[in-house]
């Protein structure tokens, strides 16, 4: 691979979104936005930020931009805010101005408050409809609790928010499509439900499908094909262990519950996903881009017609990978997680092959 340097210096960059005209939003975790123009990071932060809690996982997460920004300079933010034992996952838009954040609106929070610095999620991505798309973790590992239990059993609670997708309109309100809006029992945002912590979520244009990629436990890092309704098992099954080791459930599989297409142990930790759109590299039409932090690369996954994992290649960036975009350029843009060197970086193939991974992919249907 061909690594270019587009933007160094950056502290725990987290998000980014494209403007019109070529200019770049990048989230920092410690809760600033920056604007890179004309391929020159901006030294002041985008003023007008709300509050927000900086702690563990938690901070100021991904950026969106609106699929109209060119006519109302609507800018969509998640962060993490409230206090170390009463926080909660909340989505703002806002209107970009010059340099600063006007007309802040909180468009969604996530309830049920909850304690500690895990798992917040938390992706943004835009249908083809207008709706947006939010992912929201399940609020952390054993021993963490809520209301008496497992925090993580919230995940299959279609009256919380934690450990779903939810689904909103661009002002915040419910679509009236949503498929559990009529349950008086469930959240009217959900979408989907059983998701331990996305942060990747990426649709396909050319097969109209949405997917996701989900952090495991101890292995058992996930691709899921997502589809409005579905429950994807977590906690009830799954294919990680417990840190400390034991099964978390023994279940890999079960009725009612829709199985990953493609489960990575050992665990890549996947953040940023990408769908390839063929405009700068042919080969790499209709291909999936899953970024990972503990493996330090871009996992290229190749589908079939089906949406089927065919196989995986490894395109390496030797940095943990946060998030993986594809540029107005075509070419495929990634963030790296950084305590003031994460950077920018533009991968391009070389002219030579790229690996194929000989062991350590294990399919599901």
């Amino acid at each position: 691979m061909r690594r270019t340097v587009l933007v160094r210096g950056l502290e725990h960059p987290w998000g980014l979104a494209w403007l019109p005209a070529g200019d770049l939003l990048i989230t920092e975790r410690p809760g600033r936005l920056r604007l890179v123009r004309q391929g020159v990071l901006d030294p002041r932060p985008i003023a007008g930020l709300p509050p927000l809690l900086a702690m563990g996982q938690g901070g100021l997460l991904d950026v969106a931009v609106h699929p109209r920004f060119a006519r109302n300079q609507l800018v969509y933010l998640t962060f993490s805010a409230g206090e170390a034992q009463a926080n909660q996952t909340r989505l703002v838009r806002a209107r970009l101005v010059d340099h600063r954040l006007e007309d802040l609106t909180l468009l969604y929070a996530v309830t049920p408050l909850k304690p500690g610095s895990q798992h917040f999620g938390s992706r943004l991505l835009w249908l083809p409809d207008g709706t947006l798309l939010l992912s929201v973790g399940d609020g952390g590992n054993p021993p963490i609790e809520l209301e008496g239990q497992a925090i993580r059993l919230k995940a299959q609670s279609k009256a919380s928010g934690l450990g779903k997708v939810l689904r909103l309109n661009d002002d915040g309100s419910i679509p009236a499509d949503n498929p559990f809006r009529s349950d008086p029992d469930a959240d009217p945002a959900l979408w989907s439900l059983g998701h331990r912590n996305i942060q990747g979520l990426a649709h396909d244009p050319l097969q109209g499908r949405i997917w996701s990629s989900e952090h495991g436990a101890r292995g058992g890092d996930e691709l899921n094909l997502l589809v409005a309704a579905g429950n994807y098992g977590w906690p009830a099954v799954s294919h990680s262990r417990e840190y400390s080791g034991p099964e978390i459930t023994p279940l890999r599989s079960a009725p009612g519950f829709v199985d990953p297409r493609l489960v990575w142990t050992p665990a890549i930790a996947p953040s940023g996903l990408a769908v390839g759109s063929g405009r700068a590299v042919a080969a790499w039409k209709g291909n999936l881009f899953a970024g990972g932090l503990v493996s330090r690369d871009v996992r290229r996954i190749e589908l079939g017609p089906g949406g089927e994992v065919l196989r995986q290649s490894v395109l390496p960036v030797g940095q943990r990978v946060r998030d993986v975009r594809e540029g107005p350029d075509g070419h495929l843009h990634v963030l790296t997680d950084g305590a003031g060197d994460g950077a920018l970086i533009r991968l391009e193939p070389a002219e030579s092959a790229l690996p194929t991974l000989p062991t350590g992919l294990r399919q599901t249907r």
